[in-house]
């Protein structure tokens, strides 16, 4: 083996452990909040969107129109870089949590709305013969059901994100892409340094890859039981 080859090989053995720790502090943590307050906003915008009122409609559409409008980056950018001209100062993963939240609200808020409306008319007449409420249809019976359709492409989103969260590094969040450019920063080995980045990144995808498999087997089951019912 060469000097450089060694000298590179011991860059990344040293290297890993620091990538590694920071993808599951920080980009780990990153996505599961974003994504947690993202479902939150999603189905609160998918309800107002599917509502009677125009008004609640109209602000619904026009904040998924804007959020899926523009480029998650520049978003990032408004959070924290521009909101302190207007005397809002927000701390680097409050504002990367605040923008990967709004982003996965907008999508993830069309994904529910489909599910939503997936679920049979009839079903809604049912429930109404029966002298159940809207709100006590939604919950108990629409969207449980809305549920199962909306698990792939959710977990597909979540997927996504993972990867997304990188994005957090051009707002100082120290995760796991800014501590490797930290490293080529030092040892000027930009290409094997993001290599192993990436291969991280591929690890974490790869394992909810496989988890996702498992829940869309686990739930499709369910969903073909309330179909023969």
């Amino acid at each position: 083996m060469s000097d450089r080859a060694l000298r590179i090989f011991d860059i990344l053995v040293d290297a890993f452990p620091t990538l590694l720790k920071a993808g599951l502090q920080w980009t780990c943590t990153l996505t599961l909040v974003s994504f947690f307050f993202g479902l939150i906003i999603a189905v609160i915008l998918a309800l107002m969107k599917l509502s009677s009122s125009k008004v609640l409609k109209a602000i619904s559409s026009f904040i998924i129109w804007f959020v899926r409008g523009v480029p998650l980056i520049v978003l990032l950018f408004i959070i924290f870089y521009g909101m302190p001209a207007v005397g809002i100062v927000l701390p680097a993963f409050l504002a990367a949590t605040i923008g990967f939240s709004l982003n996965e609200g907008a999508y993830n808020a069309e994904i529910i709305r489909a599910a939503i409306l997936a679920i049979p008319k009839g079903q809604w007449e049912a429930c109404k013969a029966l002298g159940m409420t809207q709100p006590q249809t939604l919950s108990n019976v629409v969207m449980p059901q809305a549920t199962l359709v909306a698990i792939p492409p959710l977990a597909n989103n979540f997927i996504s994100l993972v990867k997304d969260t990188s994005l957090a590094a051009i707002i100082t969040v120290p995760e796991m892409f800014q501590r490797a450019q930290q490293v080529v920063a030092v040892t000027y080995e930009p290409l094997w340094l993001y290599l192993e980045a990436g291969f991280i990144y591929l690890i974490f995808s790869s394992i909810l890859s496989y988890f996702q498999g498992k829940l869309e087997i686990k739930f499709g089951k369910h969903a073909n039981n309330m179909n023969v019912l």
